[in-house]
């Protein structure tokens, strides 16, 4: 059963009983709500399927482009779950309006996690990129099984394109925010990596599990909690990097500002939370090919015959 916790009006975390782990669960998978992203998408998924992710469950909040379509040529049925996902609710009592993606990565756990060793929770901007290895489950041997892992956000900005580039998006962007653990700025936060079948606590950036309440670990294992991971000393990226493509070209931040966000009810907040973002980026970035080095050295083919 869901269970709210609200602070101040607006809901922080989904309580969960843990699902039961099934016979031969193995595997990751990915959870990611998506509403038209039918240009990214097909990198994303080639990009995670060739580092050994298992299955992609995919909530759909309505999509009119054709991503379900590039989902669907690019994917087996056996590697992929779409979930009609219009979430649209407010609270009664306090007419706030209710997180869809929390919710879906409540629903996604407790219907789906039994299956699976670890669930990823990312968008189609972010990329999980193994810094030990080759694969997600080989640089997660950093953080030595333990059912929390919380990695920050490498924040990418428009390394000068200002209109969209033709290459890959992961090739593309390689100018980045130096510090990912500055704490005064929209442009820091974390996405996480759990075992599903220990998560009792769900919000978007932070989980909670049974055994270890709060307590998260960084890639290399670092035990911190939940909110001493923004400390300086909980940064690594020893093992695994979160790769967030927030801005893209300037071409493709205006249109993601005009899209808005599908779970927030103000788009001018929406509006200036992106931009401030952006400023911060592009005012503190370092190159960072890490990306463009590990797709080139295991040959990753991000795309298929005919671009789109």
């Amino acid at each position: 059963m869901f269970g709210w916790k609200t602070k101040r009006h607006i809901t922080r975390e989904l309580e969960i009983s843990p699902p039961a782990p099934e016979a031969h669960r193995n595997g990751i998978a990915i959870v990611a709500c998506v509403k038209n992203e039918e240009t990214y998408i097909e990198e994303w998924v080639r990009f995670h399927r060739a580092v050994g992710v298992r299955h992609f469950h995919i909530y759909n909040d309505g999509s009119t482009d054709a991503t379900l379509d590039v989902l669907q040529d690019v994917l087996t049925p056996l590697e992929l779950t779409v979930v009609p996902w219009t979430m649209r609710m407010r609270d009664r009592s306090t007419t706030e309006i209710l997180n869809g993606q929390n919710i879906a990565f409540a629903h996604a756990i407790l219907n789906y996690g039994g299956r699976y060793q670890r669930m990823a929770f990312i968008d189609v901007d972010e990329f999980l990129l193994p810094k030990h290895g080759q694969t997600l489950e080989q640089a997660l041997q950093g953080a030595g099984g333990f059912p929390n892992i919380s990695l920050p956000w490498h924040m990418f900005g428009h390394s000068g394109h200002k209109v969209r580039p033709p290459n890959p998006v992961s090739l593309s962007y390689v100018m980045r925010v130096s510090d990912p653990m500055r704490r005064d700025s929209d442009a820091n936060n974390f996405k996480c990596i759990v075992d599903p079948v220990e998560v009792t606590g769900v919000s978007v950036h932070h989980f909670k599990t049974r055994t270890y309440g709060d307590i998260t670990v960084n890639d290399a294992g670092q035990r911190f909690s939940g909110r001493d991971r923004k400390s300086s000393e909980f940064y690594s990226s020893q093992f695994l990097q979160l790769n967030h493509y927030y801005a893209r070209s300037e071409q493709e931040l205006h249109e993601k500002i005009n899209r808005g966000w599908s779970f927030d009810g103000s788009s001018e907040k929406y509006k200036q939370k992106v931009l401030s973002s952006i400023r911060y980026i592009e005012d503190n970035a370092i190159e960072d090919r890490a990306m463009v080095d590990f797709v080139v050295k295991n040959d990753i083919a991000l795309q298929g015959r005919q671009q789109r």
